[in-house]
């Protein structure tokens, strides 16, 4: 474990507690001049007085991980870096302010999403002024951002839920569809009808409240009514415990309030089908083997991945991974993190990752030791999926999934097999979207860093585009 140098932490936890400084040192058994020199950075914080302050106090360890502080290094990079900001800001001032002072820096993140959420309010006002046919002028993927911050800022895991679903599953013994079309209706009178014979668009789930029918399409696999099944058991079941985990966050309408809910009922769908103990264990015992799980659970590969990125219980966590949907024209439809990498909001993503590459050698596992701007080091799985709705000429959508680690849990991973971890030439550079991304000689490069005004020179052409100082 590297030093941990937090000591504005701990006298921000001392504050929040009222404690004095020898109130504190007594209840974990320091010397004052010993936590003196902790909260003055003098001295590391250690593991042991770690595991004394959440025996003194219960405080959770995570209040101290430097997963947290690269977190808040991506987010405020991308944030400080934009034109509008108006200063230079180097890495090693943002990474102070990161790990001394993490509430302004997050106080810094949130206006930084409200200016760009302003903006691009903006931006559709100027695009329909004078047309009087859509007066409302939010953008679309507003609260659908808003929802993925959700859950970034909880790591993807949410504890209440997780547990409650994993009790259900332990009492059915398995989360099969007819264990959750029973406890459907003998818990809810609730009746599920599969729709047979229809084609072209269907409808994975269709709930009536008033004659409590569950509609699913016949052609679901058992995989996916379960989890179907499920979401609907989250909505009768366990509404007030979504409504709790949403009533303390300032969504800005009903519309990202709603999201979240489905979103919170989805999650619970995943927990119960692949309850937690029963599925890190057998993600460790595979060396996260995504096909092996798939097989063991009777889900497919998405499922599973994006089960993966949810092991983050306190006291058992699985490795921490960042999970990602995107289609051929890079749209990203599903990202959620339980670690620190951080992709840009603005400019796209990085056309050297290896998810795009998915596209071209469709149903394979592509592997890749990418390294960002920063240094940090990730292994990336990606392959795509297709889903279709019916039969020949129905529509289908095909997606690429990429799921990703940090460097240092690899060789935890059945797909570091063969990799060269410890290579830096093995390593592909890529970056976290053009505009941000400051790498010089990039000959993929989109658009100008922002950071780095471009070089026009009318007598030189060169390989990489938008060259820099």
């Amino acid at each position: 474990m590297k030093k941990l140098f937090m000591g504005v932490r701990l006298k921000r936890l001392r504050d929040e507690r009222r404690l004095t400084q020898q109130a504190l040192a007594d209840a974990i058994g320091l010397s004052l001049s010993y936590l003196n020199q902790i909260e003055n950075n003098q001295r590391p914080l250690t593991v042991p007085v770690l595991l004394k302050l959440n025996a003194a106090f219960g405080v959770d360890v995570q209040l101290f991980s430097d997963e947290d502080e690269a977190r808040l290094v991506a987010e405020l990079r991308e944030g400080l870096s934009l034109p509008h900001v108006g200063e230079e800001i180097s890495g090693a001032e943002i990474k102070e302010l990161a790990t001394n002072m993490p509430a302004v820096g997050k106080a810094i993140v949130a206006l930084h999403k409200k200016l760009a959420r302003a903006l691009d309010e903006t931006a559709a006002l100027a695009a329909r002024l004078g047309d009087d046919r859509r007066p409302d002028t939010r953008t679309a993927s507003a609260p659908f951002e808003e929802v993925r911050d959700f859950f970034y800022a909880r790591h993807n895991y949410i504890d209440s839920l997780d547990r409650a679903a994993e009790a259900v599953s332990a009492a059915m013994g398995r989360a099969t569809p007819g264990a959750i079309e029973d406890r459907l209706r003998e818990r809810h009178g609730v009746r599920v009808v599969r729709d047979e014979g229809e084609t072209g668009y269907l409808l994975r789930r269709s709930y009536d409240a008033a004659t409590r029918v569950l509609r699913l399409p016949a052609s679901l696999g058992a995989g996916r009514q379960s989890f179907q099944l499920a979401t609907q058991l989250a909505f009768l079941e366990f509404g007030e415990m979504i409504d709790e985990q949403i009533s303390g966050t300032p969504f800005t309408n009903g519309e990202a309030r709603s999201l979240a809910r489905i979103g919170l009922a989805n999650y619970f769908a995943g927990a119960l089908v692949l309850p937690y103990g029963a599925f890190l264990k057998a993600a460790e015992d595979m060396r996260y083997d995504i096909d092996l799980l798939g097989q063991k659970f009777g889900v497919g590969f998405e499922t599973v991945c994006h089960r993966l990125s949810t092991l983050q219980r306190p006291g058992a966590r699985g490795v921490p991974f960042f999970f990602i949907r995107v289609d051929r024209a890079g749209n990203i439809s599903k990202r959620q993190s339980a670690t620190d990498f951080h992709f840009s909001r603005a400019g796209g993503t990085c056309p050297l990752w290896n998810v795009y590459e998915a596209f071209v050698r469709p149903g394979r596992i592509l592997t890749q030791l990418a390294e960002m701007p920063d240094a940090r080091t990730y292994l990336w799985i990606a392959r795509t999926v297709s889903h279709a709705t019916g039969g020949y000429g129905a529509p289908e959508k095909t997606f690429a999934i990429g799921l990703g680690c940090d460097l240092r849990h690899a060789g935890r991973l059945v797909y570091s097999n063969g990799l060269r971890l410890d290579d830096a030439a093995a390593r592909t550079p890529i970056g976290a979207g053009c505009k941000i991304c400051g790498r010089p000689r990039c000959p993929q490069r989109a658009f100008p860093s922002v950071a780095e005004p471009a070089l026009v020179d009318e007598a030189t052409s060169t390989f990489a585009p938008y060259s820099s100082s």
